[in-house]
C-alpha cells in the first residue's frame, strides 16, 4: 500500500564572476584533499552499469563541492529588507562615524561646569538641530538620542537631579566629565570595516547596516530553484480516494528550500511523462533542480533515462543512507544541478539534507554549521551496511528518538527538532550521535511522538 502523501517506491527503497569567491570559499565547507566525485556516467549508460551507491558523508561532500566549479556567481545589489538571510559579497564599511554626533545616552539634563545649575527653558530633542551651546552654570533638559549642546560637561540622569525652590537643578551624585555622553565616533568612524566578506546577514546585520547608511547591501544572490514534482497519482486537494493519494513534497518542499536559502522561482507537477520532464529539464534556467520520486528502476521512474537523453553526467547515484538510498545528484549543465529525491517523503527529506543542502549552501556561500552530537535516549537500530537518519527531538542533553521513521512517513519529521545521524550497524543507548538540525528547531514547538 503506497504511504500517503507520496507516490511509491521501487522495493529497494525499504530493503536493507565573483573576485571574491576565494574570500567566500572561508565560510563554506573545509578543505580536504579526498578524491574528487563518485564515478560519473554520461549518456548511453544502461541500468546494469550504475556504480555502487556512494557513502553518506562522502555523497554530501560531493554535493558541497559540486558547485564550485560552476563558475562564479556574480554578486548583487539587494534592498535591506531582500537581504536577510544572504551572505555578503563586499565588506559592509561605515559610511559615516557612529554615532555621527555627540548625543546624550539617557534622559536628563545636558549640564555645564559644577553645579548648581540653571535650567534653560527649551529643551532638546531627538531629531533637532544643533542647539545652542552652554555657559558655565547653565543646564537644559534633554532627551535621549539628542544632540549633545557645546560646551556640555555631562548628562545628568533624571532620576540623579532635583531642583530646589528657586528652579536650579542639583545633583544628587557627583557627576564625571562625559557622563552618559555617547561620542561622536564612539562605535566606528567613517570607512571602518564593520563586517566582513562572508558574513551572514542576520537580523543585526541589517540594523547596523541601517545605522551605518546603507540602503542596500552587496550579496550572494539566493540559487534558483525549480521543484518538479513526478507521479500520476498525486492529488492537490481533498482526501485520497480510487488509487490516487495526496502530494504531501509539494507543499513541504519549497518553504524548506527557501529556509535553505533558496529562491524558488516554480513548483511544477508534471505526472508521469518522459516527454514533459525532459522538455521541463532543458527548459529550465535555474541553478537547480529538485524532483520528486521517479529515481529507482520502477516503469514510470524516468529520471535516469531522461538525465541519460541529455547528457548529464552523474556525481553522486544512489547514497548508502536509510531512508532514501536511490536519491541522486547530476550535473546537467555547467552552471546547473539536478537533486532526485526519492518519493517516499521522509526519504525526500532524507535526500534534501544528503544532497540539496550542502549544494545550495555553496551556491550561497553560506557558513557550514558547526556539527555537534548528544547522546540518545535509547539505543537505535541500525542498517547493516548504511547510515541511518533517524527524527529526534532534544531534551537537554539527550536526543530522544521518534517513533513513526519509516521511508513513507512524516509524523515523526514533523514532531523533530533534528535528525540523528546513526552509523551502520545502530548505536547504543547514551552512545553520541551527530545530529544534523532542522530550519526551524529555534521555533520552540515541543510536540513529541514517541
Amino acid at each position: 500500500m503506497t504511504a500517503p502523501g507520496i507516490r511509491a517506491q521501487a522495493p529497494a527503497e525499504d530493503s536493507d564572476d565573483l573576485d571574491v569567491e576565494e574570500a567566500l570559499a572561508l565560510v563554506r565547507e573545509p578543505k580536504d584533499d579526498s578524491s574528487g566525485p563518485a564515478p560519473s556516467s554520461t549518456g548511453g549508460r544502461h541500468r546494469h552499469e550504475r556504480h555502487k551507491a556512494t557513502p553518506w558523508p562522502r555523497a554530501r561532500e560531493i554535493a558541497a563541492r559540486a558547485a564550485r566549479s560552476g563558475g562564479r556567481r556574480t554578486p548583487v545589489s539587494v534592498s535591506l529588507a531582500d537581504a536577510l538571510g544572504l551572505v555578503l559579497a563586499a565588506p559592509l564599511d561605515a559610511l559615516t562615524d557612529l554615532p555621527s554626533f555627540d548625543t546624550s545616552a539617557m534622559d536628563g539634563w545636558a549640564v555645564a561646569g559644577p553645579g548648581p545649575w540653571e535650567i534653560r527653558d527649551e529643551g532638546v530633542l531627538a531629531g533637532h538641530a544643533q542647539p545652542e551651546p552652554l555657559t558655565d552654570g547653565e543646564a537644559v533638559r534633554i532627551a535621549t538620542g539628542a544632540r549633545i549642546p557645546a560646551d556640555t560637561t555631562a548628562v545628568l540622569r533624571t532620576e540623579h537631579g532635583r531642583t530646589d525652590a528657586q528652579g536650579r537643578l542639583h545633583g544628587t551624585r557627583e557627576v564625571s566629565h562625559g557622563q552618559d555622553i555617547r561620542p561622536r565616533g564612539q562605535e566606528c568612524r567613517s570607512g571602518d570595516q564593520l563586517l566582513p566578506i562572508g558574513t551572514l546577514v542576520t537580523p543585526a546585520v541589517l540594523g547596523l547596516a541601517a545605522a551605518a547608511g546603507y540602503d542596500t547591501v552587496t550579496a550572494v544572490p539566493r540559487p534558483r530553484v525549480e521543484v518538479l514534482v513526478l507521479g500520476d497519482e498525486l492529488l492537490t486537494e481533498g482526501l485520497p480516494q480510487d488509487g490516487l493519494i495526496r502530494d504531501a513534497l509539494g507543499p513541504m518542499l519549497p518553504p524548506w528550500l527557501r529556509a535553505m536559502g533558496a529562491e524558488v522561482t516554480a513548483v511544477r507537477r508534471l505526472g508521469d511523462d518522459a516527454k514533459v520532464l525532459h522538455k521541463a529539464l532543458t527548459a529550465s534556467g535555474a541553478d537547480l533542480i529538485v524532483t520528486t520520486g521517479g529515481t529507482a528502476a520502477g516503469p514510470v521512474d524516468h529520471v535516469h533515462p531522461s538525465l541519460e537523453r541529455i547528457g548529464a553526467e552523474f556525481l553522486v547515484d544512489g547514497v548508502k543512507v536509510r531512508p532514501g538510498h536511490p536519491m541522486l545528484l547530476a550535473r546537467t549543465k555547467e552552471n546547473q544541478h539536478l537533486v532526485g529525491l526519492p518519493g517516499n517523503p521522509l526519504a525526500a527529506v532524507s535526500g534534501l539534507l544528503t544532497l540539496a543542502e550542502p549544494l545550495l549552501r555553496t551556491l550561497g556561500a553560506r557558513p557550514a554549521p558547526e556539527p555537534y552530537t548528544l547522546s540518545l535516549s535509547e539505543a537505535v537500530q541500525g542498517h547493516p551496511h548504511d547510515t541511518r537518519l533517524v527524527p529526534v527531538v532534544l531534551r537537554g542533553d539527550r536526543a530522544v528518538p521518534l517513533h513513526y521513521n519509516g521511508p513513507a512517513m512524516l509524523r515523526g519529521i514533523a514532531a523533530a527538532d533534528a535528525l540523528a545521524v546513526v552509523p551502520p550497524g545502530g548505536a547504543r543507548q547514551g552512545e553520541e550521535a551527530e545530529l544534523l538540525d532542522l530550519p526551524w528547531a529555534a521555533a520552540g514547538i515541543g510536540v513529541c511522538f514517541t
